[in-house]
């Protein structure tokens, strides 16, 4: 296979799975940041204050940043054309409720994009990847409140103004449909874990509270979009699916119907809301049932 001398071949990495660095530089914690290390028999944890001798590895994870400049060298010999990565939020806002962003987060990304430029690499940008700040996990109860969507526009308007001319390609949130999935989606997609100390899969995860998370989620990303369009014509928009697929335990048409609807809200739901801009019928119907 012979691809197109324009395909964009890269790799994807997340700022809160790779940079360390966790509170440098005027960093804030983030939710990831409150998460403990995992093995096949203990669930990783999230833990409201951090305990003293456990591992928490986003905390240094592999120093991406103080290492960033070696790293985009190695993507240059292998030829990539792209490098998707995300921005941490906290390290523009610490708390996500500051007026004015950090400086240094903003330099740092800067420095990351110029170097990506030396290389010829196209850097693929998601606004959020799992990394919301603790702060408004604790004086909202994350993504419930709607107060969280005007956090995110100071966010996201910010880093398109200082990134403009060298950023085209923006995902608004990563994996967004993770909030229709329970735990994991409570702890990491919509922060809806105020007060909550125990197992990442045993979080709180009342429908309740995570469709009302998720809409505001839907609001920002439109707005997100909407406003890139309008200010930033160049900007190319898009939307980050973990699509996963259910099959029947068996052609019982029962088992095929609940797979089928595990489908339509895992998958399908998030993807029509954000291309065609409304909630589909199912959901409507299903939301109910639950």
């Amino acid at each position: 296979m012979v691809l197109r001398k324009d395909f964009l071949w890269g790799g994807a990495t997340a700022a809160n799975q790779f940079e360390g660095a966790w509170n440098v530089d005027g960093k804030g914690a983030s939710v990831s940041d409150m998460c403990t290390n995992g093995t096949h028999e203990r669930a990783k944890r999230i833990t409201p204050v951090l305990e003293e001798g456990t591992l928490y590895p986003s905390h240094e994870a592999i120093d991406f940043y103080h290492h960033y400049k070696e790293d985009i060298a190695l993507f240059g010999e292998m030829g990539f054309k792209t490098f998707r990565l995300s921005i941490a939020w906290t390290r523009i806002f610490p708390t996500g409720m500051e007026e004015e962003p950090n400086e240094a987060g903003l330099k740092f990304y800067d420095d990351v994009f110029d170097e990506c430029k030396k290389y010829g690499i196209e850097p693929l940008v998601t606004i959020s990847h799992y990394e919301m700040p603790y702060a408004l996990v604790e004086k909202y109860n994350g993504w419930e409140s709607r107060e969280c969507i005007e956090s995110f526009e100071r966010y996201y308007k910010t880093i398109f103004a200082r990134y403009q001319d060298k950023v085209k390609y923006w995902l608004t949130f990563n994996e967004i449909n993770i909030g229709t999935m329970g735990g994991m989606g409570a702890v990491f997609s919509l922060g809806t874990i105020k007060g909550y100390n125990g197992p990442v899969p045993g979080a709180p995860a009342v429908p309740q509270v995570m469709y009302q998370a998720l809409h505001h989620q839907f609001i920002a990303s439109a707005k997100a979009v909407i406003y890139a369009h309008t200010h930033y014509p160049q900007f190319k928009m898009g939307n980050m699916i973990a699509f996963s697929t259910v099959y029947p335990y068996s052609c019982n048409p029962d088992d095929v119907l609940e797979a089928q609807s595990k489908m339509q809200i895992n998958s399908w739901f998030c993807s029509d809301v954000q291309v065609r801009g409304e909630y589909p019928f199912v959901v409507k119907i299903t939301a109910k049932e639950r």
